[in-house]
């Protein structure tokens, strides 16, 4: 997710996003660790999503 796409989304909506790539990161690791993924770089990326999503949903509720 590009960094403009999670700042045009609400707090709420965030954190719904959140915890909607949590639960996908876990899964992806879980599938890992039984046979390898294709593209093992997915982890890593939703790693990333998943702190830039916390990042700005930190600077939302520190705004107010």
């Amino acid at each position: 997710m590009k960094i403009a796409e999670i700042r045009a989304l609400t707090a709420e909506e965030l954190v719904e996003k959140i915890e909607s790539a949590k639960a996908e990161y876990q899964q992806m690791l879980l599938t890992h660790a039984v046979s390898p993924l294709e593209d093992t770089s997915r982890i890593m990326k939703a790693r990333r999503d998943i702190a830039r999503m916390k990042t700005v949903l930190n600077e939302i509720q520190n705004a107010k």
